[in-house]
């Protein structure tokens, strides 16, 4: 039998560094939000800033918001856009293959020749990678 234990000990909470990293942003710019109260921290034993991890990903969402504002909708059904800058086109006789560095990730799209010409993709264009899939996987960090 599992011994009990409470939701708040099971919460994960976040480093300065880890939650700029998280975030995409430098660990000054996270004190700084800290030190103006948009995202709420405790301190360890040993004194270190922490933020809980509700926390993180409900300002992870409100900046994303603010991120979008003012932007143009885009009228899709793929909600997991990731704007970017091409880093790579490789292309085949038929096939082709396109590299988006959108901040930290880089993404990976096969598609037709016939379609990268139509959009004239080339290295160093701006374009979107929008995401749609039938099965995400999660992995634990």
């Amino acid at each position: 039998m599992r011994a009990a234990c409470s939701y708040r000990a099971l919460m994960q909470t976040y480093t300065i560094g880890q939650a700029a990293r998280l975030l995409g942003v430098s660990p000054d710019t996270v004190r700084r939000w800290a030190d103006a109260g948009r995202i709420p921290t405790s301190r360890d034993e040993t004194g270190k800033r922490l933020i809980g991890g509700s926390d993180l990903a409900a300002y992870s969402v409100a900046l994303a918001a603010e991120a979008n504002e003012g932007e143009e909708t885009a009228y899709t059904t793929a909600r997991n856009a990731f704007p970017g800058i091409i880093t790579a086109v490789k292309l085949g006789d038929v096939a082709a293959q396109v590299e988006i560095q959108a901040g930290p990730h880089r993404l990976v799209s096969l598609l037709t020749r016939e379609a990268v010409e139509e959009l004239g993709l080339a290295v160093g264009m701006e374009a979107v990678a929008r995401v749609k899939a039938t099965n995400v996987h999660i992995d634990r960090a």
